[in-house]
């Protein structure tokens, strides 16, 4: 078997003068360089873009903290305010109930004013004080222990 000796295309040849192929390199070599110099400049903005978002995310976060201890610190003073009224009613009626300070006309005599006043009667408010109950056996029986070694 003999093999036929065919032509080469023209894309397999190898060029027969290397001036040709340097020419047409150096043609698009600076458009190659300017598009690398373009894409490294994208390249360096990004990395900016990168760290500003990182540093921007930072504070987002930070700001998230803060903003949930402000909710937390409004829904107490909300609290307070929803309970304000309470508070008032309370105090109106314990000064409702104070004895009011007899006139010296209405007395009769200083004798009995001055009694009632060394007496304490009409003079202090009353205590507005919640005791809890639930422990008041246990504070009774301390309260005896405590009264009957003393003596």
């Amino acid at each position: 078997m003999s093999y036929a000796s065919r032509p080469l295309p023209s894309h397999m040849r190898q060029p027969s003068s290397s001036a040709n192929s340097n020419s047409a390199s150096t043609g698009q070599s600076p458009i190659l360089l300017a598009r690398i110099n373009e894409k490294k400049a994208e390249l360096e903005n990004l990395k900016q873009l990168r760290d500003l978002s990182a540093g921007l995310a930072g504070q987002m976060q930070m700001l998230e903290e803060k903003l949930a201890t402000l909710s937390d610190g409004t829904e107490a003073v909300a609290t307070v305010l929803g309970n304000w009224h309470n508070v008032l009613r309370a105090i109106s009626m314990a000064s409702m109930k104070i004895p009011k300070p007899k006139d010296t006309e209405e007395s009769g005599s200083d004798e009995t004013q001055k009694k009632d006043e060394a007496e304490g009667q009409g003079q202090l408010p009353q205590t507005l004080v919640r005791i809890p109950t639930e422990h008041a056996p246990m504070l009774q029986q301390q309260a005896g222990a405590s009264s009957g070694s003393g003596e």
